[in-house]
């Protein structure tokens, strides 16, 4: 198979059911934000080396390819059975979080990203996964996003603000307080 194709030398790209757009579209800001913290997550993975948090990323990161396949379908041309995306995985961030929190010290603070390399990508995964969020509103203004996608977005940049917070904790690195 050929990585290369040419096909978007020009500019533009095709969505899902053929409808060629400009690289500028909303949609490929949408599902290339998508990717963008996708890939932030193999590093969070690479970096935390634990075998739970590596497993619940997985899952994750295989959601996040369902979405992106989501918001690259065109929304009236496209024929192809996508996969599903549905409120249990949504439930399942919900799950992570709830158990995470059950071995955090009640937060009392804002704190600052950093103190530890892998929760640093954690918050920097976080910034993205909102970006991607609000470019995905954005494009639900124009085009009928499903809901769920926004909702789990949302939910997933919640998980990462806590997986931040877990994986300092498991490590010993403090919590930088913010001093306003």
């Amino acid at each position: 198979m050929k990585i290369y194709t040419k096909t978007g030398d020009q500019g533009t790209t095709s969505l899902i059911g053929g409808v060629k757009v400009s690289k500028n579209n909303e949609r490929i800001h949408a599902y290339g934000t998508v990717d963008e913290l996708n890939s932030y997550l193999g590093i969070v993975r690479d970096a935390a080396m634990n075998s739970n948090i590596n497993e619940a990323l997985n899952i994750i990161q295989n959601l996040l390819f369902n979405i992106g396949s989501h918001l690259a379908a065109h929304p009236v041309k496209n024929k192809m059975k996508l996969p599903e995306i549905n409120e249990a995985h949504v439930q399942f961030l919900e799950q992570q979080i709830d158990a995470m929190n059950e071995q955090l010290p009640v937060l009392t603070n804002f704190i600052l990203p950093g103190g530890h390399l892998a929760a640093s990508y954690c918050h920097v995964a976080r910034c993205v996964c909102r970006r991607a969020e609000r470019l995905v509103v954005a494009l639900d203004e124009h085009e009928h996003i499903e809901p769920i996608i926004v909702k789990y977005l949302n939910r997933l940049s919640d998980y990462l603000f806590v997986l931040a917070r877990k994986i300092s904790f498991d490590a010993g690195a403090p919590e930088i307080k913010w001093m306003p």
